[in-house]
């Protein structure tokens, strides 16, 4: 199956990783906020994932979560699946334009990839160990579709198994609180034919 695949990679991926590279990652992200973009009013925020958390799961959409991605400008998501795609020979992009199994997606916005190229002082994605970039994908994805009902919890924190095998939690004013990061689900129950996307306005990092 690929997705237990994509768990051994990972996994296996966490053990060889040269641990300078993680060094790197954290000490650049510690002296700059990587999420520096201004947050969304409490209004906005009832008006998308909060509010969306209080209603059912929308119905399966017409297109797959690359179709839509690629149509509404997650340019940097798609390069760095293409990255490590054409790196590693993972398929993730195939995973998730013609696959049949369902994922929930949080999709950092371009605005959250440039934030995190600031901070790394680097120029684009492939300036990035490609096996530190698909665990940070990974750590994005989770299996199944998980309408905001089922991420954005009415109270206390809720935590979420991805697909890297390292959670991060939701809290009920649908911020995300990573390992190394943090950020707001900005739009919630974008609905594809292979699962669900939720807009975020930071990459999530899986390592301090």
């Amino acid at each position: 199956m690929r997705t237990s695949k994509l768990f051994s990679l990972s996994r296996l991926s966490l053990k060889l990783l040269v641990p300078a590279a993680f060094a790197l990652l954290i000490t650049s992200c510690s002296g700059e906020d990587i999420s520096q973009q201004a947050e969304p009013s409490v209004a906005n925020l009832e008006s998308s994932a909060v509010a969306a958390s209080k209603k059912g799961a929308p119905a399966p959409g017409e297109n797959s979560i690359a179709t839509i991605a690629g149509e509404n400008g997650f340019n940097e998501l798609l390069k760095a699946l293409t990255y490590v795609d054409d790196e590693l020979q993972t398929q993730l992009v195939a995973l998730f334009s013609t696959g049949t199994d369902q994922y929930t997606v949080f999709a950092p916005t371009d605005a959250a990839f440039a934030n995190l190229y600031a901070a790394l002082g680097v120029e684009g994605i492939e300036e990035v160990s490609p096996e530190l970039v698909r665990d940070v994908l990974l750590y994005h994805v989770v299996e199944g579709r998980r309408a905001a009902n089922s991420v954005v919890p009415r109270k206390n924190d809720k935590n979420i198994e991805t697909l890297l095998g390292v959670n991060f939690t939701v809290d009920p004013e649908a911020r995300i609180h990573a390992v190394g990061s943090s950020a707001i689900i900005e739009t919630a129950n974008i609905s594809a034919s292979n699962g669900i996307i939720h807009v975020i306005d930071a990459v999530l990092l899986p390592i301090e």
